[in-house]
């Protein structure tokens, strides 16, 4: 592909989005902005939620991790719709009784304000921390795409994108990003079966032929019960999942603000169970095109594939470097690169500005307050916090790129999820007890839960016979919170 046909791609999808956002936000207010207005139909909720999970990372991750991992993530997918219950049955219903913006209010109202901030801090970097690293792994795609061959600096990539996230985001606010997401599940899902079939077609595959082939390979497999320490074993990846999409879908003011934004709880409810089977599917689909994806390139390594000798680059793609040197390697017809730039971009685009929402409206709500402020006020100040939030946003990409270190990236995203695990340790607490904690106190502990962590598993495989931790660490971060809050607690029911 060339960078023009790139460019036209993108153009063509952002003239899209930008037209929804004019759309979404021609009346928008501030309750339009932070929960829109709570008018949204769930079906449309639901069909944008399938793909709010899935950043640009995922588009490209989990097609190439099953060398690796074979379809092991499906044990997660499991985790998941058991997780997703309890956010549609136990958490849904406490928020909507409690007329929520932000969910981290409800820590204010059950323990106090230390607490309540607490939350919204741990909320604030996680969130902050991984959708600067989503966006940033975007704008390398795109620096390599588009942006070098025209010889444009990094930086000039990040501006274009901050601004793009700004221009859908700063009227529409939440009722944009559904709409978007709603595009995005949709652009997703049209280039995951197109680009499933296009390459079934390369292999010389009919659909039955195709499924048998994916069957029988090594790369299919979906349940490890043979290893404890194997990171792959199912009951780390089923109750890693479960406990992982509590944290970071139910907990999560950038998840959680597309379900507050339905008539009422039970249309959210909905909305969550209807989602989370489709979502399944979703994965289950990209899991098969990663087989397929492998498929394609050994054949195109084996000379099997007419032209793979100019594409010598092929043969050494592996994990998250596959799927786009097959989409845009030339072997296959040029709609497959552009099916695979518009997956691409409208994941990472739709996530990056999802955060963004997310993010000015915890930093609004949460942190700077909104009692005692105008209409007015409150628009000005959360105007000002999301041209802030982008800023920040963009300068962390800058800091990533200056590191230049995937080592840094990996660190990142363990840092997201030691992030969650207090999160999920206070609401937890505020749920399952009715006793009252000391709340000055309460930072401390959601401090050195993650430290405990962090020890545990430097030291586990020393400790415990050669045990690694994996997604289950997440719970471990919220027990230790629990047992912290437990000693600063008493019995006196809080009021």
């Amino acid at each position: 592909m060339t960078p023009a046909t790139i460019i036209i791609t993108i153009l063509a999808y952002f003239a899209v989005i930008l037209t929804i956002s004019w759309f979404t936000g021609r009346k928008s207010d501030n309750a339009g902005f932070f929960t829109g207005n709570r008018k949204q139909s769930w079906y449309i909720v639901a069909f944008a939620m399938i793909g709010s999970a899935m950043s640009g990372v995922t588009f490209v991750s989990v097609p190439g991790m099953v060398a690796t991992s074979g379809f092991g993530y499906m044990q997660m997918a499991l985790g998941f719709i058991a997780g997703q219950l309890v956010i549609a049955f136990v958490l849904i219903p406490l928020f909507y009784k409690m007329n929520l913006v932000s969910i981290y209010e409800y820590l204010e109202g059950r323990f106090g304000i230390s607490t309540y901030k607490t939350g919204a801090w741990f909320f604030f970097l996680s969130k902050m921390t991984g959708a600067s690293v989503r966006l940033y792994l975007v704008c390398l795609s795109l620096q390599l795409m588009v942006f070098g061959p025209l010889g444009l600096p990094f930086y000039i990539n990040v501006i274009v994108t901050v601004l793009i996230l700004l221009a859908y985001t700063f009227r529409g606010g939440v009722k944009a990003v559904i709409w978007i997401d709603f595009l995005k599940t949709f652009c997703m899902i049209v280039s995951i079966v197109l680009c499933t079939l296009f390459i079934s077609k390369a292999l010389g595959f009919t659909f039955g032929t195709m499924c048998k082939a994916v069957a029988d390979s090594d790369m299919s497999r979906v349940f490890y019960f043979d290893d404890p320490n194997n990171p792959q074993f199912f009951f780390k990846q089923f109750f890693g999942g479960m406990f992982t999409v509590i944290a970071m879908t139910g907990l999560d003011q950038d998840m959680m603000q597309r379900s507050l934004t339905c008539k009422n709880f039970r249309d959210s409810q909905k909305n969550i169970v209807t989602s989370t089977i489709l979502q399944t599917i979703v994965i289950f689909l990209f899991l098969v095109l990663g087989v397929l994806l492998y498929m394609f390139s050994s054949a195109a390594v084996s000379g099997t594939i007419p032209g793979a000798e100019n594409t010598p680059a092929l043969a050494e793609a592996t994990g998250d470097q596959l799927f786009p040197a097959v989409a845009t390697s030339g072997l296959l017809p040029v709609v497959v690169g552009i099916l695979f730039v518009t997956g691409l971009v409208s994941c990472s685009y739709a996530a990056g500005g999802s955060a963004l929402t997310a993010l000015t409206t915890s930093f609004t709500v949460d942190i700077l307050g909104t009692d005692g402020k105008s209409e007015n006020q409150v628009k000005s100040t959360r105007e000002k916090v999301h041209i802030g939030m982008a800023v920040c946003m963009g300068i962390t990409i800058v800091i990533f790129n200056l590191l230049n270190n995937t080592s840094a990236i990996d660190a990142v995203y363990k840092l997201a999820s030691y992030t969650y695990g207090p999160i999920l340790g206070l609401f937890a607490f505020g749920i399952a007890t009715k006793r009252k904690v000391l709340d000055r106190f309460v930072p401390l502990a959601a401090i050195v839960a993650p430290v405990l962590c962090l020890i545990l598993q430097m030291n586990s495989e020393r400790w415990f016979g050669g045990y690694k931790f994996s997604y289950e660490l997440l719970i471990f971060n919220a027990l230790f919170t629990y047992i912290g809050l437990l000693i600063l607690s008493r019995k006196e029911v809080s009021k």
